[in-house]
């Protein structure tokens, strides 16, 4: 399980960043929900935790892709993969993730510790 923080610090309608590998982005809906998702967009290297939540999804600050929340499907191209979803549960007043045991879905050229190296 990871301490994201207390809940009385992520507002609702805010997100905020896991530095975990692969990175995890927490969101706090604007009705209250609590979710955890892969951070990085699976179209290509973008930070989800950054993006615009509407509803049960997030758009990708870069392509406009969109995730559910819920599900980690993709609501939304140009992404074709879905992101991980993880488990959430507020445990004395702190936000507590624990992580999805599948294997991530990452853009092309990304492994979960980092950029892959180019080779010339």
């Amino acid at each position: 399980m990871h301490k994201a923080c207390p809940l009385k610090d992520l507002a609702p309608g805010d997100a905020l960043r896991l530095d975990t590998v692969p990175p995890i982005a927490v969101f706090h809906t604007e009705e209250g929900e609590l979710f955890a998702i892969d951070d990085t967009c699976t179209h290509q290297d973008a930070s989800l935790a950054d993006g615009w939540v509407e509803d049960c999804e997030v758009e990708c600050p870069l392509h406009a892709s969109k995730f559910n929340l819920r599900t980690g499907a993709v609501d939304a191209p140009p992404a074709k993969l879905p992101v991980r979803t993880h488990k959430v549960a507020v445990v004395d007043g702190d936000i507590m993730v624990e992580e999805s045991t599948e294997a991530p879905n990452l853009p092309p050229g990304l492994t979960v510790h980092g950029h892959e190296s180019q080779s010339s």
